[in-house]
């Protein structure tokens, strides 16, 4: 069509218009303009940057209004430093939060496209892997519709983590190329661009007062731009700030090089910088990337410290006001360098007394703690630090020194307990435990689950706790139900609100009002047909897609997660190859259509995990091919899990698998989506399906299991994994189908290691003591899903009691309890 508007109607429209005409104008304005197409050249991809840009030209009055708001009232600002944030689409949470899906649907019709294939051009963002980071996107959806003063920091990483792919059934890593079509949500700040320092030496000296001073010299620099993406509320006009950090070389070209032939060399030095910010969590199984990852994270929290800095330093002289304007949380260990990097600005530039600087220092950070896992918290060799960051060692020694002279005055007589308190690890590679450095450099210390917290004090860290018990406290996560309920869910959201109005949205306890129609015949109709037409999407995506066909009145029995010993994926596959050699044995009486459904990435380092993979597609290989059993039963493997694949497949899900050992896991969160979408829970007493299951009544989740308890008690007598296989065939026959190569018959070997880990490794993850309770679990499962009255009844009352598990309620308490700020 024709562009017949004049450039400066457009251009009013594109403002302030937020009718479907006002945005019809807004897309062909920068359709022209900012894309310099016409209706004969764009593409769909030009009507989604044109779109992007619209909807950005309707955040930027209210994001240039909300931070001069925040400057204005002098308020305290939070500040969530997090190496992850998956955020998804940010077209869908826009069009969300400011409630412009219909009027640019429209909008987008009368323009001969269409908006949900526009949606889907755009890129999951790079920006993260699991549950941390979209934790950590959750949080800033909700401190946005909150109206709390409050920034993300993150890194722009170039390639994401990688791109899952499976080939010959295998999991293989290739590049997240997410950005090839560039980013037209973030806006670059090259004003905003912050020198990070590594490597080099120090230099002591005193200064003309006689103050000792340390310098640090002959570093290598690395620049950090800054890009900002909007945040926007839900319906309440504010925008935060999202800021990611770029990584640039200080010397983009050496010409020098260049003109003596040495063309490589020219650039070298810009490629190893610009390296830190390409690819999030690189190997760190090898020792260059162990040092990348060490550089990313100081990357990360010198940048935003900076930043952080220089924004209180606008208007404050002194720093002694500075924890009443500014609270920092460090999402896990990842940003926990910024502890000794805070002290060295304050230290060596701002030339504060140490005593003064670390009263600072600890009223600011607040310290999110998210594994109990030993492995997972982190530890950096010592000698890795000094020469990355020799400063830095200097100032953690001299906490680690004044910290345990304080221990030592009041535990006298007691080496044990400071061993066991020491920042730095003693036994093996000599390291400094980032996990204790949190816990002594902050006011407080939080758990993510009443679980974890209870172990947190009373194992993890319980001398910390004997310590400091007024500094742990308990946050259990959340969901931003906008995103997970709202878009991921349209035709259940649609029903939830046409019974009991919309103000759940933002008070997702208002969901309790459902509970009366559980008992409605009519209500829980309309409740399955809403789950069945999910599924037959989410049947049509997978066809589409990936080319796989799946039966729509089928159970579908769905573990996304990440790919990990302890989330016990094999426990889940143990399970489907009983089941398939009852349907071979003709075990056919009373047996329910299941589709079991996987997703998730191993890490490229986890040997383990990426044979759990290899196992589940070889398995899935053989059910899915055999005509006599694939009506009944399938096993599917989804490549590449993303926020965007969980919101087609969580809205379908009947079955929700959270079978992490009991006491290993911290909270999880996609426990909590699937129950707010109605699925019903097959779990152990483990991190927030402890509270889920508080929350929806011990009769609507399927339990079975040892409780952390009973765990700690059958170690303690010494566990004998080989007991439990002798006493159940079930377990024996499925473990001989695989040990005799049924699914792998080019290589009856392949995976032996796993199936050995479980005999002769010890069991760490006491699949073998709770597979019988799980089997009998999933009999209760496959009995009440013959009931569907009953079923749809349970599904309904999930949902009904899920309200607490909103990120909203998680913030507000961060907001109370930790940071004391306010909208």
């Amino acid at each position: 069509m024709a562009i017949k508007t004049s450039p400066s109607a457009i251009w009013k429209a594109s403002v302030w218009g937020t009718s479907a005409p006002g945005l019809k104008q807004a897309i062909l304005h920068h359709l022209h303009f900012t894309l310099a197409k016409d209706e004969h050249s764009a593409t769909r991809r030009d009507y989604y940057e044109a779109l992007v840009h619209a909807l950005r030209d309707r955040l930027i009055q209210n994001w240039l209004h909300t931070q001069q708001r925040y400057y204005d009232a002098g308020v305290k600002r939070v500040y969530y430093l997090s190496a992850e944030f998956l955020i998804g689409r940010l077209l869908d949470s826009t069009l969300i939060n400011l409630d412009l899906h219909d009027a640019c649907r429209q909008a987008l019709q009368e323009l001969g496209q269409e908006l949900e294939p526009i949606i889907e051009l755009e890129w999951d963002a790079g920006l993260g892997t699991g549950g941390l980071g979209r934790l950590a996107a959750c949080f800033l959806d909700s401190m946005a519709t909150l109206g709390l003063p409050a920034y993300g920091y993150g890194i722009r990483y170039e390639f994401g983590i990688f791109y899952q792919k499976i080939v010959n059934g295998y999991q293989v890593e290739t590049a997240d190329n997410w950005l090839r079509f560039g980013n037209p949500w973030e806006m670059p700040r090259p004003e905003d661009l912050f020198t990070v320092q590594l490597g080099g030496r120090i230099q002591e000296r005193r200064d003309a007062g006689g103050r000792q001073c340390f310098d640090w010299v002959d570093t290598e620099t690395v620049m950090a731009m800054a890009y900002d993406l909007p945040i926007p509320g839900y319906g309440n006009g504010v925008v935060n700030t999202f800021r990611v950090w770029g990584a640039k070389a200080s010397r983009e070209f050496d010409l020098a090089h260049f003109n003596q032939g040495d063309y490589i060399r020219a650039v070298e030095e810009k490629n190893r910088t610009e390296n830190i910010s390409r690819v999030l969590y690189p190997r760190d199984d090898l020792s260059g990337g162990r040092e990348l990852r060490l550089r990313q994270e100081y990357f990360l929290v010198s940048a935003s410290l900076q930043d952080i800095v220089r924004r209180y330093r606008k208007t404050h002289a002194g720093f002694e006001c500075f924890p009443d304007k500014v609270a920092i949380q460090l999402n896990d260990t990842h940003p926990v360098l910024a502890i000794p990097e805070l002290m060295r600005l304050l230290l060596d530039e701002a030339r504060l007394g140490w005593e003064q600087a670390w009263g600072v220092c600890q009223r600011t950070f607040g310290y999110t703690n998210h594994t109990v896992l030993p492995e997972a918290l982190e530890l950096w060799p010592v000698d890795l630090l000094a020469c990355v960051l020799p400063r830095h060692l200097q100032i953690i020694y001299e906490i680690n020194r004044r910290f345990l002279g304080d221990v030592a005055a009041q535990f006298p007589g007691d080496p044990k307990r400071l061993r066991r308190l020491s920042l730095i690890e003693e036994d093996g590679v000599k390291s400094v435990r980032m996990a204790h450095l949190a816990l002594v450099g902050s006011h407080a210390v939080n758990g993510v689950s009443a679980l974890h917290t209870n172990l947190l004090r009373r194992e993890v860290f319980r001398d910390f706790h004997a310590l400091f018990p007024e500094r742990f406290t308990n946050k259990t996560n959340g969901i931003t139900p906008r995103l997970w309920l709202k878009k991921a869910n349209p035709a259940l959201a649609s029903l939830i609100t046409r019974w009991i109005g919309p103000g759940w949205v933002r008070d997702l306890d208002q969901l309790r009002l459902l509970e009366p129609h559980a008992d409605n015949a009519g209500f829980r109709a309309e409740w399955r047909q809403v789950k069945h037409q999910n599924k037959i999407r989410l049947a049509e995506f997978l066809r589409t897609h990936h080319g796989i066909e799946v039966e729509v009145e089928s159970l579908f029995d769905v573990q996304v997660k990440r790919i990990h010993e302890y989330k016990r994926q094999l426990l889940n596959l143990l399970h489907v190859v009983a089941l398939y050699q009852r349907l071979q044995a003709g075990r056919t009486a009373g047996f329910v259509s299941r589709t079991c459904l996987f997703a998730g990435k191993a890490a490229p380092g986890y040997a383990a995990a990426k044979l759990i993979v290899k196992l589940i597609t070889a398995v899935g290989e053989v059910v899915n091919r055999d005509p006599g059993t694939n009506r009944l039963l399938q096993v599917h493997f989804l490549p590449n899990y993303s926020v965007s694949l969980g919101q087609q497949v969580i809205p379908a899900a009947d079955l929700s698998e959270q079978i992490s050992t009991a006491g290993t896991e911290a909270s999880g969160t996609g426990n909590m989506k699937l129950a707010l979408n109605g699925a019903l829970t097959i779990g152990t007493l483990d991190g927030a399906n402890v509270e889920i299951r508080e929350a929806v009544g011990p009769e609507n989740f399927f339990l079975f299991g040892l409780r952390a308890e009973e765990i700690r008690e059958l170690r303690r007598q010494g566990y004998d994994p080989w007991r439990y296989y002798d006493n159940l065939l079930e377990l024996r026959q499925a473990f001989a189908a695989i040990r005799e190569g049924r699914f792998s018959p080019e290589d009856p070997a392949l995976f032996r290691a796993l199936l050995d880990e479980l005999l002769l490794g010890g069991d760490p993850f006491m699949l073998m003591a709770d597979f019988a309770s799980y089997l009998e679990c999933q009999e209760r499962v496959n009995a009440l899903y013959r009931d569907p009255e009953a079923w749809t009844r349970r599904s309904i009352l999930n949902v009904a009691r899920m309200g607490y598990f909103s990120s909203d309620r998680t913030i507000r308490e961060y907001a109370t309890d930790v940071w004391e700020v306010k909208p």
